[in-house]
């Protein structure tokens, strides 16, 4: 792991500079980079900017490890305002939540009752007639939403609804946040999963999930780990993300429709996964993968990915305690602190 992430990461969970940092004024701005704002309007305003590219949106409230009930019911109902307003919008309810913020530190039952809440949210209620079969894994979500579509279905019609993803925090959460997915997938289908490549075991928790329908995202990861649970060098991490890659595109996961969406703003990485979905016939809209990046990152492959047809979604975070969350993105991929040095001085 390099000094530059180690760096980022230390400065993550450092309480005096999430006490302090939030209020300088350079701090704010850059950090605007990757939020729009700290209210779920001013996330709102973004994702429908993006609709009118044909790109989708994910809404994520940042914080994590809420310490009791009430804390947890909140942010609950709070995801289920933001749910509303996106049908309001126009737009398809997709939220990424991790699953602290809704109680997994301190009652993994309670934590499963406040997700459920959220996915009956996602439903649009009183547009689905009694006599209308369910929604199939075909017929919606964000990796295969048409970007046509600018409004919330008319009643008769198929309601598409955007994935909600439970988020993965870091591995001490890994086998608690899996069995949470396991659990609700069985009860909402269009529920997916976090898995982070610099991870040893995630090969084998993604062969868990195969069989499972699965819908998968696959990120980097950005937690402090000890090199026997993570890799510690960026050039294994990447080599790891595409080994992964290779098992989700694989025919075992291909044939169990496994669906993946590869989050990730490298263009080397993304045109060899476009290169291996196209020699195993995965072709753009309606298939089985797309792709996903931060809000303000990589803009310009974001558009020319969507307009090459490609399912693109964009993660767009918001919130008060933004501090941690902004330093992990940074150290994710420490050249974004040249996007941001860029955005501050150019």
């Amino acid at each position: 792991m390099g000094l530059a992430r180690n760096a980022l990461i230390a400065a993550s969970q450092s309480r005096w500079l999430r006490e302090h940092a939030m209020r300088w004024r350079f701090v704010r701005r850059a950090s605007r980079r990757f939020l729009p704002g700290e209210r779920y309007e001013d996330a709102l305003a973004a994702a429908s900017e993006l609709a009118e590219l044909g790109i989708t949106s994910m809404l994520s409230r940042v914080g994590e490890n809420i310490t009791n009930a009430a804390e947890a019911e909140a942010v609950t109902d709070h995801y289920i305002t933001v749910i509303g307003a996106m049908w309001a919008a126009g737009l398809e309810p997709s939220l990424s939540v991790k699953p602290t913020q809704l109680g997994l530190d301190f009652d993994a039952g309670l934590c499963e009752r406040n997700l459920d809440r959220i996915f009956k949210a996602a439903q649009y209620p009183n547009l689905i007639p009694s006599e209308q079969a369910p929604l199939s894994r075909t017929q919606g979500g964000t990796m295969g939403a048409d970007p046509s579509r600018k409004s919330p279905p008319t009643v008769g019609a198929y309601i598409k609804r955007g994935i909600i993803w439970i988020d993965m925090e870091s591995s001490a959460y890994v086998d608690r946040t899996l069995e949470l997915y396991r659990r609700i997938s069985a009860r909402h289908s269009y529920t997916g999963i976090c898995l982070q490549s610099y991870l040893r075991r995630t090969p084998a928790d993604i062969d868990s999930l195969i069989p499972h329908l699965a819908v998968i995202r696959l990120v980097k990861g950005a937690y402090r780990e000890p090199p026997s649970i993570a890799f510690p060098d960026k050039r294994d991490v990447d080599e790891a993300y595409f080994a992964l890659a290779d098992k989700l595109l694989s025919k075992p996961a291909l044939d169990a429709d496994v669906r993946t969406a590869f989050a990730t703003h490298d263009p080397i990485m993304i045109e060899r996964i476009v290169q291996l979905a196209k020699s195993r016939g995965q072709g753009r809209l309606g298939t089985n993968i797309g792709f996903q990046m931060l809000y303000g990152i990589r803009r310009d492959l974001q558009r020319q990915l969507a307009a090459d047809g490609w399912p693109v979604s964009v993660l767009i975070s918001y919130g008060t305690y933004w501090f941690p969350w902004y330093m992990r993105r940074l150290a994710e991929r420490p050249a974004n602190v040249w996007f941001v040095l860029k955005n501050l001085f150019g």
